[in-house]
């Protein structure tokens, strides 16, 4: 076979694969450059029996919920207002609340929480111990299927259960970071060891975060309590009207005492307040209604509607 009879090209097989590689490079560039601009997204878990363990012994010296009151819709918004100084760049897919309840029913409370913007109740079961069954489990699979899905990159777990390593383990196997927060112990840990060393960052929220957020009750009540009748303490019930224009009010009295550019920084995280705000909103709020709005969720909303209804019409 002389010199002139030889092929000067690539062979079809070898053209074949230069073509496929090259396909698979187009294509990895189109996917980096779609994840390069794909929002991070975060979801928050949150044990609800862990915290009203926690934050009721820090606060009010007891675990026994019939002895004080957990300003649930308060602290989670204080959770999502934390997640968002933590994560600046990823928007909240939603907050998950895991509690227990006789037959899985929801309480009166767990329906408030329920009826909350970007909040998901979740119900395991209570014994006759009142001790909370299935929890840990449905923590597990929310957790796995979001990671396992891509629905989040960032998981803040609010427990302290060696039962949720492995969801931990779970969902960092699809790639998502798990960041544990809890509350302050009276003396040593209310978190497991094993879990605080699965997770990718610890945080733990202390007394004065906590306070705000739970009222020790004078007297408890087996069959309801004070705030039975919709005002916080047997009075007069409030209209909805009457919250709205103290919601303006005091937005008025910010907007002439703080000045317009103070109140303006609050717009970018409409419909929520930061959680010292809305905790000094709230405060204002009563002492100008003469009444508790702690526990009522919607009555809190109408509030804040008629906040930021009077910070809007005047910015």
């Amino acid at each position: 076979m002389n010199d002139d009879a030889r092929p000067t090209g690539p062979s079809p097989d070898l053209t074949a694969v230069l073509a496929g590689i090259e396909r698979t490079n187009e294509l990895l560039t189109r996917v980096l450059a779609e994840v390069a601009t794909t929002p991070s997204t975060h979801a928050a878990f949150v044990d609800a029996g862990y915290v009203y363990a926690a934050a009721g012994r820090l606060v009010a010296g007891t675990e026994d919920r019939r002895a004080f009151e957990l300003d649930a819709e308060g602290l989670i918004e204080a959770f999502i207002d934390k997640a968002r100084t933590i994560f600046p760049d990823s928007r909240l897919l939603r907050v998950y609340w895991y509690d227990g309840a006789r037959r899985r029913i929801h309480t009166t409370e767990q329906q408030r929480v329920a009826e909350l913007p970007d909040v998901k109740v979740r119900l395991g079961n209570l014994n006759a111990n009142n001790q909370q069954k299935g929890v840990d489990s449905l923590i597990r699979s929310d957790l796995e299927s979001l990671a396992r899905h891509r629905a989040i990159s960032d998981a803040v777990l609010i427990g302290g259960d060696e039962d949720l390593v492995s969801a931990v383990e779970a969902a960092q196997g699809y790639g998502a970071r798990v960041h544990l927060w809890g509350i302050e112990a009276v003396g040593g840990r209310n978190q497991a060891e094993p879990l605080l060393w699965e997770v990718d960052s610890q945080r733990t929220f202390d007394l004065d975060f906590c306070k705000p957020y739970v009222t020790r009750r004078a007297v408890v009540h087996d069959h309801g309590d004070p705030a039975a009748d919709g005002t916080g303490n047997g009075g007069s019930p409030l209209t909805r009207d009457e919250v709205r224009f103290v919601g303006a009010r005091v937005a008025a009295r910010w907007l002439g005492e703080r000045g317009v550019p103070w109140v303006t920084e609050l717009l970018p995280g409409h419909p929520y307040l930061p959680g010292a705000v809305d905790q000094e909103l709230l405060t204002a709020a009563e002492v100008l209604l003469h009444h508790s709005l702690r526990g009522h969720a919607d009555l809190r909303r109408v509030l804040r509607d008629g906040f930021w209804e009077h910070v809007q019409a005047q910015c």
